[in-house]
């Protein structure tokens, strides 16, 4: 049978992504939570009981019947860059996309059984045509990884906590995941920002809708440069009261601050990872049953302690420090009972100790970035925890 989904896409030649999995784009933290869920025994039939009890349905039938369906015969430009975004990324089923009445500039994907996008009229008032492709590209971005199923269960769950919070205790428990999967989906936020990216393929783009995003149609008035600038001076500065504001401010939210999405992106851009994606060198999908969950956890480790390590935030160079000084302090007293410092000769003689030694000083090397990983509304950064970089939407 012949596939018709991909016809009528915009003539602008782009680079095609045949097979790619969704590994290639990915956060870190992100990828090590969806490779971790997705091999877990027992994942999807449990979804599949809570399917029954979250209002998919629902939701279906309220935008069908209240919103607009984007097709051929409605918002035509908006369907050309659905259809563009799936073939660049090679997503087979295109999802349905609807444009909802809303001042406010959102979109998101959703859907535990079939992915739909979602983008409000300010969005779409807001932004050009390559601006609105990058979050197309975004929201694809999302139904691709498979974030839409944790993006409605946070919907589910936020929503049941409001419920439920006049139980004494009762909204304790919802609160603490909901907590985790917007952490979670911060992370994958940065991810949905990658592959929107990978579909517009114009940063410049990218950042123009960003800044709109933070500041209103007034690009005259900004400076990418300086909107960057803002991104470094908000990382960097203030003290260590400055640094937990930071984080109480950003605990309520689902996607990371606009400033720090594109300074996010753009220093992705100018990786090599990104280079290899767009040269064609990158993981396909068909290898993804073979993807390791223990090298995921490694990498996004690895990615925690560089972060630690590069920071510039008062309260992350205080970690490191810490960190630094409780290496130095385990080296002494490693050296003390092998016999490593002066006078050690005694030390050395004493086999167990000298063997327990650097077991113990490679065990605290590791256990400091243990911690693992995310658009919508939005657009991709570092969570720690597993199950939080699910779903989003688009910018």
């Amino acid at each position: 049978m012949t596939d018709r989904s991909h016809e009528n896409v915009p003539s602008r030649a782009r680079r095609r992504f045949p097979g790619i999995s969704s590994r290639a784009y990915e956060h870190p933290a992100d990828r090590s939570a969806l490779v971790a869920l997705r091999r877990l025994t027992g994942f999807d039939t449990v979804f599949k009981a809570l399917s029954g009890l979250l209002p998919e349905r629902s939701l279906r039938l309220l935008f069908l019947s209240d919103s607009v369906r984007v097709s051929e015969a409605q918002f035509v430009h908006l369907n050309d860059m659905l259809r563009d975004a799936c073939y660049i990324l090679d997503l087979e089923k295109v999802p349905p996309m609807y444009v909802k009445q809303d001042p406010q500039p959102n979109a998101m994907c959703i859907g535990l059984d079939e992915p739909i996008i979602v983008v409000t009229t300010g969005l779409v008032e807001l932004l050009d045509e390559e601006e609105m492709r990058a979050v197309v590209g975004h929201e694809v971005g999302h139904a691709l990884s498979g974030h839409s199923v944790y993006r409605t269960i946070l919907l589910f769950l936020t929503n049941l906590a409001v419920k439920v919070a006049w139980i004494p205790l009762g909204n304790v428990a919802i609160m603490a995941i909901v907590t985790a999967l917007r952490e979670w989906f911060r992370k994958s936020e940065l991810s949905a920002d990658r592959a929107g990216l990978l579909v517009g393929q114009d940063i410049r783009a990218s950042m123009r809708g960003l800044m709109k995003i933070a500041g209103g149609n007034h690009l005259h008035e900004m400076n990418v440069d300086a909107f960057l600038a803002q991104a470094d001076e908000y990382e960097k500065g203030g003290d260590l009261r400055d640094s937990v504001l930071k984080i109480l401010n950003v605990l309520p939210r689902t996607h990371p601050f606009t400033t720090v999405r594109a300074a996010e992106l753009k220093k992705w851009s100018e990786t090599r990872d990104y280079q290899r994606i767009m040269d064609g060198h990158y993981p396909r999908r068909d290898e993804d049953k073979d993807a390791s969950v223990s090298d995921s956890f490694r990498e996004s480790a690895s990615h925690y302690a560089d972060t630690v390590r590069t920071s510039k935030d008062p309260l992350m160079k205080l970690v490191g420090d810490i960190a630094g000084g409780a290496g130095d302090l385990g080296g002494k007293l490693r050296d003390k009972f092998t016999g490593g410092g002066a006078g050690g000769a005694k030390g050395g003689a004493q086999g167990p100790a000298g063997a327990g030694g650097p077991a113990a000083g490679g065990s605290s090397a590791n256990g400091s970035s243990s911690g693992g990983s995310a658009t919508d509304g939005d657009g991709g950064s570092e969570g720690s925890q597993g199950p939080e970089e699910g779903p989003r939407g688009a910018q």
